[in-house]
């Protein structure tokens, strides 16, 4: 893969049964720039991600990726029974990271840091997805891949998040944004729209 490239898909097909869902879809992801997925529902957007991050195989096509990633899925995958701060030291575990600075830099920066010892079904809407994001970008990943990464946000959360963004392409780190419907588009650098199976550049916003 070259360098610069952190995540490379070419010539990706996806079917289930005779349905086809990919037809081909070519993308290419490189350091330090922003991404935007953009596709109405059913248009085989949760599918080319959960391909792109690995946990769903094409039927054909190839997928590379140069490093590490963090991927923030739609729906969180959290324990309503456990709190803020018992989640954050289980992905310490899992990501066998040294210490938590990282974690508490992100829930200070997205504020939530007076939640940390509330149970996760007592949550607002909002607030669970301010822990979804933080648990995947707690270890630091070259590469993000976000699924509607802002919804239930607040005016001054949806403000904190695309000041994160920017922090961390600056940094150098990839960020892909996938939505049904994308907002402030001049943040990103590229947006890409998926229709009929395939992904079609709709030019750089930036």
């Amino acid at each position: 893969m070259v360098p610069d490239r952190r995540l490379h898909l070419s010539n990706v097909h996806k079917a289930y049964g005779r349905r086809s869902v990919l037809r081909g879809v070519d993308f290419t992801v490189r350091s330090g720039t922003l991404t935007g997925v953009v596709g109405e529902n059913g248009s085989g957007k949760s599918t080319l991600l959960r391909i792109a991050v690995g946990q769903l195989t094409p039927s054909r096509g190839t997928v590379r990726r140069s490093s590490a990633l963090g991927y923030c899925p739609q729906q969180a995958v959290v324990n309503d029974t456990l709190t803020v701060a018992q989640h954050l030291r289980l992905f310490q575990v899992a990501y066998r990271l040294s210490d938590l600075r990282r974690a508490r830099e992100l829930v200070e920066l997205l504020g939530f840091a007076d939640e940390r010892d509330t149970q996760v079904g007592r949550l607002s809407g909002g607030t669970r997805q301010k822990l979804n994001l933080t648990l995947a970008l707690m270890h630091d990943p070259p590469l993000l891949v976000l699924d509607e990464p802002y919804q239930g946000f607040d005016w001054d959360t949806h403000q904190r998040f695309w000041h994160l963004a920017g922090r961390l392409r600056s940094e150098g780190r990839s960020v892909v944004v996938v939505s049904h419907l994308l907002h402030d588009l001049h943040h990103f650098d590229v947006v890409h729209q998926l229709s009929d199976g395939r992904l079609h550049p709709q030019g750089a916003p930036r």
